[in-house]
């Protein structure tokens, strides 16, 4: 790579950057995988197997299989602070492939149990609850700091890419080949996975103990680097590990932050049981419909990942904004019901979801000291994830008592508080307001338009 090559004639950060690529493409396999599985299995209940109470079914499902990231958050951030995080990567994907693939050939022998279903689902959901956020973590050792904005772009685009590739194959692998066709291709790109990330070089150490797969004087050059940058006593020590609590409580404002996005996950992680509920009962269509209105979503979500860092404004302007927008795209099958305003509103939900999510977390990479970015990632997803349990079996219930077009509505309503409260909560975090800790003040001096950001 030529350090004087004209920028816009660079090559793109997965190909100037091999162990990148294949760490994100790994990356891609699993998430994509993961989607799969849930999507398909989904469809299987709502579509095949389900009784009367498919609702409630398909949202006890989706609710086990979201469990793993909120309840495994202290384990995780704890795996992720000890160990290589390219041990921690590949020995994840492995796990999920090691149980995928034999469940596949005894869903090909014979009947597979509902109970063995939910069990796969919760496996897969635990395995993909500790790479993401190793993955995360793993970002500034993989990349230099100028590409960390870029390194964001790719590794949040991998979710869109997911939702595209995973949603749209789910449903038409279990028209195709039932369930047994889904598990089968899940396996495999787990392995495939685990294998990418064990040929990957993770050469930029971030200089906390047992994470570094580098040389040892890569890890002692970014030693020095990372003390000199911690902290204001400027004596290269690295500051103590601090437990997931004390994180958060040292970073008030993006605690503040993280919450408002919480309780808007309870109404926009539901539309992954309302879907299929719409289709059948609003639609009256297949398992080709739940894909392509999967496709819509990942699709707009996959250009919210690279426009994201475009659009002006404060971050938690933008955030709120688009919140709006998704009450409003939400809210819309329920009262113009078609197969052109579905697949219309989900785009432009997810593209909402892609904006949101690169310019929160390219903001909490820089702004979150480096000794603490295992357990915050780790309390991320946790915050994050915790209301999916709660949405899917909440509109999983609702969905036996409601029609999927009422349950669009209650999709956008619930969504315009939490709109208003974030950008109430963006009007208080002014840069020359007086700040409780050091988290707050480096919040604030990142709180400008995005064309003014470094």
């Amino acid at each position: 790579m030529s350090a004087v090559a004209p920028r816009g004639r660079r090559l793109p950060l997965v190909l100037r950057n091999p162990s990148f690529g294949r760490v994100w493409t790994a990356q891609l396999l699993t998430q994509a995988a993961g989607r799969m599985f849930q999507v398909g299995a989904v469809w299987w209940l709502v579509g095949f197997a389900g009784g009367e109470r498919r609702g409630l079914e398909s949202g006890l499902f989706l609710m086990v299989s979201t469990l793993p990231a909120v309840a495994l958050a202290p384990v995780v951030a704890r795996v992720v602070a000890r160990h290589a995080h390219r041990t921690v990567l590949a020995v994840a994907a492995a796990v999920a492939g090691a149980v995928a693939v034999p469940v596949a050939l005894w869903a090909y022998a014979g009947d597979l149990p509902m109970a063995a279903v939910y069990a796969v689902g919760l496996a897969l959901a635990a395995c993909q609850a500790v790479f993401d956020p190793c993955l995360t973590t793993s970002v500034p050792e993989l990349v230099e700091d100028t590409d960390i904005e870029a390194a964001t772009g790719f590794e949040l685009s991998t979710q869109s890419l997911a939702g595209l590739g995973g949603g749209l194959l789910g449903p038409l692998l279990v028209d195709a080949g039932g369930l047994p066709a889904v598990v089968a291709v899940c396996g495999t790109a787990y392995l495939l996975a685990a294998l990418l990330v064990a040929s990957a070089r993770f050469r930029h150490a971030t200089g906390t103990s047992g994470t570094s797969d580098a040389p040892q004087d890569a890890q002692d050059s970014q030693d020095a680097s990372d003390g000199s940058m911690a902290g204001e006593g400027g004596h290269g020590t690295p500051p103590a590990r601090r437990t997931l609590r004390q994180i958060l409580a040292g970073l008030p404002f993006i605690r503040r932050v993280l919450l408002c996005f919480a309780a808007a996950n309870l109404f926009t992680t539901a539309v992954y049981v309302v879907m299929p509920l719409y289709t059948r009962g609003v639609l009256h269509s297949t398992g080709s419909t739940v894909a392509t209105l999967e496709a819509a979503l990942g699709a707009g979500t996959l250009v919210g990942s690279f426009t994201g860092a475009r659009v002006p404004g404060r971050p938690v302007a933008v955030g709120s904004a688009c919140l709006a927008v998704m009450a409003v795209a939400l809210g819309l099958p329920g009262l113009w019901a078609g197969h052109a305003t579905a697949i219309g509103a989900l785009a432009v939900a997810g593209w909402c979801v892609g904006v949101i999510g690169v310019r929160f977390v390219a903001l909490f990479q820089r702004l979150v000291p480096t000794a603490d970015k295992p357990g915050f990632f780790a309390v991320m997803q946790a915050l994050l994830g915790a209301t999916f349990p709660l949405s899917s079996l909440v509109f999983g219930a609702l969905g036996d008592h409601l029609g999927a077009r009422a349950l669009c509505l209650v999709q956008g309503a619930g969504l315009v508080p939490v709109a208003l409260a974030l950008w109430w909560l963006g009007g208080r975090a002014r840069p020359d307001a007086p700040r409780t800790s050091p988290g707050d003040a480096a919040t604030a001096a990142h709180l400008t338009p995005a064309g003014e950001t470094s």
